[in-house]
């Protein structure tokens, strides 16, 4: 146990990082990470480096797995199964592919195109930003294991049960008639060697850096900000576990802005330290990585008003209750 603690805090949590940062600040450059201004520097610098160094790292161990899924591949595996194991089966392989909402996009026209049940599509579509193993190795590295493992759970839960409720709906007549017209991707056998699946491994994470890197900073920016300069008696006041209201107002406040869920992470993580409740901030991250105002514009290209509208609904309703359940036992996670 002191081993595996040991483990955790200097290679997920960074806490050499950390003292590094500290040392360099305080000794090289004069500042006091106890106030205001040194602090939020310690933050933003801090969260930046281990961000990006466990995100390069977890993204070509995720992509080199993901090599083994072309969507080919996947299409044909989903085609293998029906019912909620197929929807099941979505949701898992949704957590490999480290991509965001809107990236998600052609692969459902795919996956749709090529004649599996919307359902299923739907929940890839909501796992693959949501839960996808990059980020709750980061989510770990914030919090701990618990809350990370907890949060897979329910994500998987989310897109599992909300995928089987499309499917049963028979929505399908809701997707626009050009997607099923998209045509059917065949099936490619597997050729990558071991070189190809590490340049693959290796260009995914530029592809994926380039993408977030802008959210990261921003995020981690307002983190720092949120962490060391607003009063925690005034974020108490407004998103408090307390108030009954911090949920759904957590969730409208994330609909609006498009971000990964590597770039909410800070976010996240100053809110609750400064006494939000944990439901709270994954509320937020779940709202702006599932359904951000882009993605769903980009998904109203590809269904009609009702099924984007059921497919919000039920993805928010899910988000609530997720949220409440988390404010009130997630202090036994902490």
């Amino acid at each position: 146990m002191i081993i595996f603690t040991w483990l955790n805090d200097q290679l997920l949590k960074m806490l050499w990082l950390s003292d590094g940062i500290k040392w360099l600040l305080e000794k090289i450059f004069g500042l006091d990470v106890q106030s205001q201004l040194g602090g939020s520097i310690h933050f933003f610098i801090y969260d930046v480096v281990k961000i990006f160094i466990l995100l390069s790292i977890l993204i070509f161990t995720v992509s080199y797995i993901q090599s083994y899924f072309p969507p080919e591949r996947t299409r044909k595996l989903l085609g293998n199964v029906n019912g909620i194991t197929a929807n099941i089966l979505g949701a898992l392989l949704g957590t490999l592919t480290p991509f965001c909402s809107c990236s998600s996009i052609p692969l459902f026209i795919g996956f749709t195109s090529a004649g599996l049940p919307i359902g299923v599509t739907f929940s890839f579509l909501i796992s693959s930003p949501l839960v996808d193993l990059a980020s709750v190795i980061l989510l770990a590295s914030i919090f701990n294991w618990k809350i990370a493992i907890a949060y897979v759970i329910v994500g998987l839960i989310l897109a599992v049960t909300a995928g089987t409720i499309i499917s049963k709906a028979k929505l399908e007549k809701y997707v626009e008639p050009f997607v099923y017209g998209a045509g059917n991707m065949a099936y490619v056998p597997e050729t990558l060697t071991t070189k190809d699946r590490i340049e693959f491994g290796k260009q995914q994470v530029l592809d994926i850096v380039k993408k977030v890197w802008l959210y990261i900073l921003i995020g981690v920016g307002i983190g720092a900000l949120i962490h060391n300069w607003i009063p925690e008696n005034v974020i108490s006041a407004l998103l408090g576990d307390d108030k009954w209201y911090s949920v759904p107002l957590a969730t409208i406040v994330g609909v609006p802005m498009y971000a990964d869920i590597f770039g909410t992470l800070p976010i996240a993580e100053a809110l609750v330290h400064k006494g939000v409740g944990i439901g709270t901030a994954l509320a937020f991250m779940m709202a702006v990585t599932a359904l951000s105002l882009p993605s769903m514009i980009l998904l109203k290209k590809v269904v009609k008003t009702k099924l984007l509208f059921i497919f919000a609904g039920i993805v928010t309703f899910g988000i609530l209750i997720i949220g409440y359940l988390f404010n009130i036992f997630g202090y036994l996670l902490m």
